[in-house]
């Protein structure tokens, strides 16, 4: 039996930045992960978004926090993982949509958020050939970006090792060994593994994972699909978020990569449920014409792969993190709802911080795995 002082479930973009966090603090730290090497299950799916515009508190600081740490990558720990501050813009066409994302200013400038609204004018400056017909003006946050979301995962998990963090693949948890109600093993195909704390990133299964120690956490995932095309010349620079619904999908959104391909996903209607991750002949002729309606210089480029990714999605839209009120040293860290990417790197020096001091930061009270999961996020 291997001892840590922290096991981690899941090797993707919680459990590898956290894995990092908390062996550069010196905490002893094993990850484990069912699947042959890191970020192989949501993580790599991922288009590769690092937002904080969101319209929850918690959410706002985790993912300032996200983007602090990803803009020092390079300089701090020489990993270059294509990062492109471009910001993200959301257009409006529609009225209401206009007066919602007028209404969401004051609560995100509030939370430290670097966002406005801009005018239709400034809109096609941002990006020259958007659909200039109906163009009401839109919000923009200029310190958001892009990145490769395969190159966050390999850097992160070259950090974690660096650090001193050891990963077991091709292990599956089997269960938690629980003594006089606290975790004080991690049971697997490959053996146990002894530690005091237990970290729940298990992802599209952390609702399983959660109850091995008898937290039924409402997670749910749901699948979405993605789609790159060949490299063309720089057209624009922010992420395009358009959450107009139409009868067949609710948001959808694209952007330019550093090396030139426009990289974009959908949110089907109705909802895709469960673990299936095919992808299917409906992506493309839901996704395109909506695509070029909005930005038509995009007609006529190839694209050259699509795929399909899990959303882990809870009742509200915000992720469960915290630690579990029956369970003494099992931490829950789930149900990122498609974001872990954006939200893993600020969510693990907050995580890491309580699980070492065993204290919670004010904003887990918004995260609370007993909290009440009424409402929605509109940025979700």
């Amino acid at each position: 039996m291997k001892n840590y002082d922290v096991v981690i479930v899941g090797a993707g973009s919680v459990g590898l930045p956290l894995a990092h966090r908390l062996a550069a603090r010196g905490v002893r730290v094993g990850v484990v992960d069912e699947l042959s090497s890191p970020g192989q299950g949501q993580n790599k799916a991922a288009i590769g978004g690092i937002r904080a515009t969101h319209s929850d508190r918690a959410k706002i600081q985790i993912g300032i926090a996200s983007l602090e740490f990803v803009r020092r990558l390079e300089e701090d720990y020489g990993e270059d993982v294509d990062w492109v501050q471009g910001g993200y813009l959301f257009p409006a066409y529609d009225q209401q949509i206009a007066e919602n994302l007028k209404a969401l200013l004051p609560i995100q400038k509030g939370y430290g958020l670097n966002i406005d609204w801009i005018g239709p004018e400034e809109v096609r400056e941002i990006v020259p050939g958007i659909r200039a017909e109906g163009l009401l003006g839109g919000t923009f946050s200029p310190e958001d970006g892009h990145l490769s979301s395969l190159k966050l995962g390999g850097a992160l998990y070259r950090l974690a090792r660096r650090a001193g963090a050891e990963f077991h693949f091709e292990t599956k948890v089997t269960g938690m060994e629980i003594v006089g109600g606290r975790v004080t093993a991690v049971l697997t195909d490959k053996g146990k593994f002894g530690c005091g704390t237990v970290v729940n990133a298990a992802g599209a299964f952390g609702r399983e994972v959660g109850q091995m120690v008898g937290a039924d956490l409402p997670v749910y995932p749901d699948s979405h699909e993605a789609g790159v095309t060949e490299p063309i010349q720089p057209l624009f620079n922010p992420m395009l978020v358009d959450i107009a619904p139409d009868e067949h999908s609710d948001n959808y959104y694209f952007y330019q990569a550093k090396e030139g391909a426009i990289v974009f996903c959908i949110t089907p209607r109705p909802k895709r449920m469960g673990t299936d991750r095919r992808s299917t002949s409906e992506f493309l002729p839901m996704v395109i014409p909506r695509m070029l309606n909005l930005y038509p210089r995009l007609r006529n480029i190839r694209v050259r792969r699509v795929w399909r990714g899990l959303y882990p999605m809870t009742p509200d839209g915000v992720p469960i993190v915290g630690f579990d009120r029956d369970v003494e040293g099992f931490f829950h860290a789930v149900g990122m709802c498609g974001q872990g990417l954006m939200l893993g790197p600020g969510l693990a020096e907050i995580a890491a911080e309580a699980i070492v001091d065993g204290t919670e930061p004010e904003i887990f009270a918004d995260l609370s795995p007993y909290r009440d999961f009424s409402g929605e996020e509109l940025l979700k």
